[in-house]
This record gives C-alpha cells, sequence and structure tokens, in this order.
C-alpha cells in the first residue's frame, strides 16, 4: 500500500510553525514527512527560508513515528559533502533510525549564495555524484582522506554513527540520471509519476534490496474554490516553469519575472485546487497508477495550513488511501 507524507515547506512557514505542523501531521496519521531545504523562497510571497537542519533535528524530537526526510538537499556547493554526512548521522541518531537523506544536484536559487558561482548540468552531476561516495565512505565510521576532481577531504571522520549508516534517497529525472545514480542511492525520488522511472531506476540498481520511490505532489484546499485557486497562484506559480527553469534562476525576483505571465487558471490546471476532498485525492492517483511507494502531499500557503491539519487531514488520507 502507498505510504502518504506531509511536506514540512519551509519556503512558506516559519521554524517553529513548521515543527507544530509536524507534530500535528503525526497525529493526523501522515507515514513520513519530508522538509525541503531552501536559502531563499521560490517567491517573495512565501516570505520564508528557516534552516532546515535545525527544524528536523527538533521535530526528531517532538515526534515519534513518522519517518523524515529532506526533500532535497544538494551536497555540493552551500554544504561540503563531509558536512552533510555529519550532519545526516546526527539526524538518524536523533530520530532513532527514522530519517532517510534526500539529496539532489540542487537549484541556483539556493547555490549560489555561498558566492562560487553556478555550474552547468554536467559538472553538477558530476560534483553529486562524487558527494554521493563521499558521504558513504564517511557513514562507514571510518576515517576518509579523499582527493577527488571537486571535494577534498582531510583524516575525516564521523564520531557519531548510525549503525548501517542512514538511507540515501537521490533525485532523478530521467534516463542518463538514472542509470548514474540509481547504482548509488537506496531510494528514488522524483516529482513526475512516471512508472518508466520507477522500473528504469529497478533495473539499475546494484542492490537487491528493497527501493522506494518517492514523489511529491502540491494541492491547495481552502474552503472556497476560487481562493485556493487564488492563493495557488500567488505562492506557486513557480511551479509552472518546470526543472530546467526552476534550476537556474537566481533568485524569487527572477522566479517573479519568470512567471509574470503565468495565469490563475494555467496554475489551476497543474495543481488541483478547492474544498472538494475527492478532487484532492484523485490528483494523486497518477503517482498510484505508476507504482509510487511514497507520496508526500504540499498544502499550499501557511494561512490555511492549521486549519488543513485539523480539519482536512485526515478525511483526506482516508480518500487517499481508498484509492
Amino acid at each position: 500500500m502507498t505510504r502518504f507524507g506531509y511536506t514540512l515547506m519551509t519556503e512558506q512557514s516559519g521554524p517553529k510553525q513548521l515543527v507544530g505542523y509536524a507534530v500535528d501531521a503525526e497525529r493526523a496519521g501522515f507515514d513520513f514527512e519530508v522538509s525541503s531545504d531552501h536559502y531563499s523562497p521560490w517567491l517573495t510571497e512565501q516570505g520564508h527560508a528557516p534552516y532546515a537542519w535545525s527544524v528536523l533535528g527538533a521535530v526528531a524530537q517532538a515526534t515519534e513515528r513518522v519517518e523524515l526526510a529532506t526533500y532535497v538537499t544538494c551536497p555540493t556547493m552551500r554544504y561540503h559533502p563531509a558536512v552533510i554526512a555529519q550532519k545526516a548521522a546526527t539526524m538518524q541518531l536523533l530520530s532513532d533510525g527514522r530519517f532517510i537523506l534526500g539529496l539532489g544536484s540542487g537549484e541556483n536559487l539556493n547555490e549560489h549564495v555561498v558566492g562560487e558561482g553556478w555550474p552547468s548540468i554536467a559538472p553538477r552531476q558530476d560534483m553529486l555524484e562524487e558527494a554521493v561516495t563521499i558521504i558513504r565512505q564517511l557513514h562507514t565510521g571510518d576515517l576518509v582522506t579523499w582527493e577527488g576532481e571537486y571535494f577534498r577531504v582531510d583524516s575525516a571522520r564521523i564520531w557519531d554513527v548510525p549503525e548501517g549508516g542512514v538511507p540515501i534517497g537521490l533525485a532523478v529525472s530521467g534516463e542518463k540520471s538514472i542509470e548514474r545514480f540509481a547504482p548509488l542511492g537506496d531510494h528514488l525520488i522524483t516529482t513526475e509519476p512516471s512508472a518508466e522511472l520507477i522500473s528504469g531506476w529497478a533495473a539499475a540498481r546494484s542492490s537487491s534490496a528493497p527501493s522506494r520511490s518517492i514523489g511529491q505532489i502540491p494541492i491547495s484546499w481552502a474552503p472556497d474554490k476560487e481562493d485556493a485557486i487564488a492563493r495557488a497562484h500567488e505562492q506557486f506559480r513557480w511551479f509552472a516553469g518546470g526543472w530546467a527553469v526552476n534550476a537556474d534562476l537566481p533568485t524569487p525576483a527572477g522566479f517573479d519575472g519568470a512567471t509574470q505571465f503565468v495565469r490563475p487558471e494555467d496554475v489551476a490546471e497543474q495543481i488541483a485546487c478547492g474544498p472538494d476532498l475527492d478532487e484532492l485525492a484523485e490528483s494523486v492517483r497518477p503517482y498510484l497508477d505508476a507504482g509510487f511507494t511514497d507520496v508526500a502531499i504540499v498544502q499550499i500557503g501557511d494561512e490555511l495550513q492549521q486549519r488543513f491539519l485539523d480539519e482536512i487531514a485526515e478525511p483526506l488520507l482516508e480518500k487517499l488511501r481508498a484509492l
């Protein structure tokens, strides 16, 4: 049966609010929770970007049952992979084994802030492969020295390392990235409801251990459909750009300019909006039909987040599981 998760959207809520939402999402019955890891919101209207790892550490102590994951962290620019290895190991210990390290090649929006520029896609993929290899080595608890094309590690060891390391999910988007990263990852992460991605990942893996396919989909619940569409347009119109655009724009102002001609009706065609829980649940069906094991829900906007968790989450989960 598909597991359903709740997204801690750091771009649209403050840190204390996110921890509270995490507790309430667990109470409502979500199976897992994923957190974005951003330095900036996509759009100024979202208005937030707390440090995801501090939030996740607090969530690990405030919850008991739900699995936790980054969706996703870039381990190549803003963070050195040796630091990611330490953070992930600590999270796994704090959460008593409930953590999945979700990794991807990142977006200019978050990574340019350290002043090292923004590479093209080919070197970003090379950097990600090297970073995953370093993280895997450090999670053995052994002393690691590494001299690669992009990273150096000098006599590093993770002193508090969980037994068995930390499971790693890798964000992929096509055949080439699957062939490259499936042998390195434990779980597939993607936002495209494609059965071909899942079958390709399974065929390219080097391990026979169970692997999960983790997707994510936004919805905009509100008692009034027009209000739901307006909120989705205000805060999620960046979603219309697609990965090719979203990975390379450097600032919220850039996303605002790139989406200035996106209309509310355009957003409503891509994102289920309104009070109809059957319609919201049905929007997830492509992921179920494709065979995803896990789907994380994003409720758009902070204003109705608490009401969504208090009133809507449980009946929505019932409808999703009935599918």
